[in-house]
């Protein structure tokens, strides 16, 4: 089940309207605090600009949602901006649009869209993506085994059965461990913990031992 949306990574985009150059940084992060930081390095940056505007938009339910104008006409630019991550149904991101005045005033509508329209492309620039939960399993088992698990994680993805991403398909295998026996790390969404479970008991003849269960948040 989808948690969130957020962005994938960190990113800039740059565009030029009307002589006046907009850059746009986005950044994925967890707490306000983050955010802020993040808004201070951008302005200490670009201290020269004729406008640093943050906006940012913080918790699984938006419940965080701060924006600034930094010297433009009040609900021209900040607001704005995490309206549209709002209704993008965006969070957990921190977005400074940085301006450097071209000598044209773009009017009230003018600069609502070249902040939003600024903001979209750092957004497009960092990815979007789904926060879901997932379950890392890890298991030890016989080196015999290894080749045909391997295979049937494959297989599974191939035929896109289910998301895809971190965990595609009904399962991942993300590591293996060579020993004495070998140690494989497989990650699933939590609907199909049961699932695989069962088919590395089938595989194994039930001779696998489960060493660890964990449930993390991974971006997919």
């Amino acid at each position: 089940m989808e948690l969130y949306k957020t962005v994938r990574s960190e990113a800039a985009a740059t565009q030029v309207i009307e002589k006046s150059k907009f850059i746009a940084h986005v950044k994925p992060v967890s707490s306000r605090e983050e955010g802020d930081a993040f808004v201070a390095e951008i302005k200490a940056r670009y201290k020269d600009a004729t406008h640093n505007v943050p906006a940012m938009v913080i918790g699984d339910k938006s419940q965080i949602q701060w924006a600034s104008d930094d010297g433009e006409p009040q609900g021209t630019s900040g607001a704005p901006m995490v309206q549209m991550m709002v209704k993008e149904g965006l969070t957990n991101l921190v977005v400074v649009v940085t301006r450097y005045f071209g000598g044209i005033k773009l009017g009230t509508g003018g600069l609502v869209r070249a902040y939003t329209g600024s903001a979209k492309l750092g957004i497009e620039a960092a990815g979007i993506c789904s926060v879901r939960e997932i379950v890392r399993l890890r298991w030890q088992l016989e080196y015999s085994y290894l080749a045909k698990l391997q295979n049937m994680a494959a297989a599974k993805l191939d035929k896109g059965d289910g998301d895809e991403g971190a965990c595609g398909g009904r399962f991942v295998i993300e590591d293996i461990e060579y020993g004495e026996k070998v140690v494989v790390q497989i990650c699933t969404l939590p609907e199909g913990v049961e699932r695989v479970k069962s088919i590395v008991a089938n595989l194994t003849a039930g001779t696998a031992r489960m060493m660890e269960e964990t449930a993390d948040l991974a971006k997919v």
